[in-house]
């Protein structure tokens, strides 16, 4: 019984040995044997036509116009005529400072001005007097000589006055402080009562934010294709903000010297912010158009193949077989592929080119038969 066991095992052993031996033989055979099998792939026809090649970049938003306002001389603020984030225009009036001191000033120079005119007026009068009688012989030259020194002595003086008058209105109108720009107002750091002083930080800053400023940075290699495209400046520029239509502007600034360190080189764009969707300070996306390439041959993006050298795209041919055509990449541009080293109109291989091989036969996919319109035949 025991032996009868044992090869009925033994025999089992053998049966399975022989069918794997058998299995992994035809493997090699099948795989040693050239396949005949057409492989499903998606076509498309190559295209010549011009494409825009976009560069995009990180942008942030700044006023095109920021203003510190401080004080031209220290003072105690009186009174702030404006709030925090409002708007404001060019000339309107911010804060007062207090004006007493100024003002003193003022009217002590306007007295002395008035008196030496009429210190003027008086010796005028006199000179002319000695004058008259200098004719009669009833005074010498001299006394005539004094006379007219002393008119253009008080001349000269009020002169100096009427510069004194001038120089205290100035400095009593320093007690106004008016925005120089159209803009909003950020945090107010004075409080009435406080001193205002001409160092140390702003009483406000104002920041113009209609038109507003984007600034951002593009390779320097991209330099001289946005020069030769936009010579005479202005070049559209996009802004794309997070969940929002993107907006239009135009570029108004090239830096003068690249960032030897990044190689890149700075740029300013300018939008129309009515609406204020852009914030000082904010991140948005930018992109633009740097230049443009002619007659192109246009290939989906999907269809070039990166080999270990050279990069290819599988052309194919009358008898629906593919072969290798060596490419060099121009440009990729929202999925298409600008390429040189393959005629328009050339039907290329765009997915399942993973399983292809020099000489394979293809049939298309039915999903996209349809849509794949064969080049017409020659008629030459």
């Amino acid at each position: 019984m025991q032996r009868t066991k044992k090869a009925i095992l033994t025999g089992g052993a053998i049966v399975l040995i022989v069918a794997g031996a058998w299995w992994l033989l035809r493997g090699k055979a099948e795989q040693a044997a050239p396949s005949n099998h057409a492989q499903t792939v998606k076509t498309a026809i190559a295209e010549q036509k011009s494409i825009p090649i976009t560069v995009q970049a990180n942008g942030y938003v700044t006023a095109i116009n920021t203003v510190d306002v401080r004080p031209q001389v220290q003072n105690i603020v009186r009174e702030i005529h404006v709030k925090e984030g409002q708007f404001v225009k060019a000339g309107q009036l911010l804060f007062s400072l207090d004006e007493r001191g100024d003002q003193s000033n003022v009217e002590r120079a306007r007295a002395q001005l008035e008196a030496g005119r009429a210190e003027l007026a008086d010796a005028e009068l006199t000179l002319k007097r000695n004058e008259d009688l200098a004719t009669k012989n009833f005074v010498s030259q001299s006394v005539v000589d004094t006379s007219r020194n002393r008119v253009e002595t008080l001349r000269k003086t009020l002169q100096a006055n009427q510069a004194t008058v001038a120089g205290s209105t100035v400095a009593l109108g320093y007690n106004r402080i008016v925005a120089s720009i159209s803009g909003r107002t950020g945090v107010i750091n004075v409080h009435p009562g406080s001193l205002a002083q001409t160092s140390g930080e702003p009483m406000v800053t104002i920041a113009q934010i209609d038109p507003i400023a984007v600034s951002f940075t593009l390779p320097e290699r991209e330099l001289i294709n946005v020069v030769a495209t936009y010579p005479q400046g202005g070049a559209p520029v996009t802004a794309q903000l997070p969940e929002q239509p993107a907006l239009s502007g135009k570029m108004i600034f090239i830096d003068n010297t690249a960032n030897s360190q990044s190689g890149t080189i700075r740029m300013k764009a300018q939008f129309d912010n009515a609406s204020h969707k852009l914030w000082p300070g904010t991140y948005v996306n930018v992109s633009m158009v740097s230049r443009s390439v002619d007659n192109a041959v246009l290939v989906p993006a999907q269809a070039v193949v990166t080999g270990p050298v050279d990069k290819f795209i599988y052309v194919v041919q009358p008898d629906e077989t593919v072969k290798q055509q060596k490419i060099d990449v121009v440009a990729i541009e929202n999925g298409q592929a600008a390429v040189t080293g393959l005629a328009a109109g050339a039907r290329v291989a765009v997915e399942g080119t993973q399983n292809l091989r020099p000489g394979s036969k293809i049939v298309e996919a039915k999903d996209s038969a349809a849509a794949v319109k064969k080049p017409a035949p020659s008629t030459n």
